[in-house]
């Protein structure tokens, strides 16, 4: 067994569409950090859902539902710190207004 830590999800800009950004290939994730920084001027809100492989996003899998991040707010997502995502899972997220949420996930990749 190999167990690599990685920056899962480098820092960027959430979408204000549901989005895939992290797929656990060929192994399982720990997540070990997820943080949300709202970087407008105005309230926005985030949600993340952990998907099983062969699954889409949807209330059935949704772990952080409608938080609303105040401006210049960092949420350091504890729903998320934990969480495993086995292999073929993957982190969807959804904003409230584009170019106004930066993310940023670190975990644990297992392997073997």
């Amino acid at each position: 067994m190999a167990i690599t830590i990685k920056n899962i999800i480098p820092r960027k800009q959430a979408e204000a569409v549901q989005t895939s950004q992290y797929t656990s290939d060929n192994a399982k994730t720990l997540i070990d950090k997820f943080t949300a920084t709202n970087t407008s001027a105005s309230n926005v809100d985030f949600s993340v859902n952990l998907v099983a492989t062969g699954d889409s996003a949807s209330d059935a899998n949704l772990v952080l539902d409608t938080r609303t991040l105040a401006p210049g707010e960092t949420y350091t997502c504890p729903e998320l710190i934990g969480q495993v995502l086995e292999a073929g899972g993957f982190i969807s997220t959804l904003a409230g207004a584009a170019t106004s949420i930066t993310i940023s996930a670190t975990g644990r990749v297992i392997t073997g």
